[in-house]
């Protein structure tokens, strides 16, 4: 494939590491006899640095041998978390480079998507929306504004994010895993 290719969401080999492209623009040349260039942002998936890079036009770019799995998370171990590849059941000890981000949206037996380049696990993609529980939060201070009111709350992960002032310990909340927002009440 050429540089003119590269696409959001692709994964190539960038100086021989696995990249997910997370966006690319064309800048034609003011200059006569300029060549055209595709700049583009993409994410180490094995040191998580998000690098930018200029390619020129038609450039022979190549893609990664990356796969995506199915997979489930089966328990934290420290700063380590433990998962199975569901086709092959395979179990990979993931450190905390990669399970760090997503260590707080991942229950026991939680399903998610495994990313492998060469054997081994560089990703982690937990689904969009996970349903938690509250498991404490701070008290609300009564009548202190009229615009709604937030207050912090720790789930039974860890994962500490704010909450409408009404959820009380116990409840049941959809927490969007790109933003670390919470959605609603399940």
């Amino acid at each position: 494939m050429t540089s003119n290719d590269l696409k959001r969401g692709q994964v190539v080999l960038v100086d021989n590491a696995p990249c997910l492209v997370v966006e690319t623009s064309s800048q034609s040349p003011s200059a006569r006899g300029g060549q055209t260039l595709i700049k583009t942002r993409y994410r180490n998936l094995l040191t998580g640095q998000v690098l930018d890079r200029a390619f020129k036009a038609g450039e022979r770019i190549f893609e990664a041998d990356f796969e995506k799995r199915k997979g489930q998370f089966l328990y934290a171990d420290g700063d380590n978390g433990m998962f199975m590849d569901l086709d092959n059941y395979e179990q990979y000890e993931i450190g905390t480079e990669i399970f760090g981000p997503v260590k707080g949206y991942l229950i026991d037996g939680s399903e998610l998507v495994l990313g492998m380049f060469e054997g081994r696990v560089v990703s982690l993609e937990p689904p969009m929306i996970v349903e938690l529980t509250v498991a404490d939060t701070t008290p609300v201070i009564k009548n202190a504004t009229a615009q709604a009111q937030t207050k912090e709350a720790t789930l039974e992960t860890g994962l500490t994010i704010q909450v409408p002032s009404y959820l009380e310990p116990g409840i049941k909340i959809k927490v969007d895993t790109r933003e670390g927002l919470y959605i609603s009440r399940v």
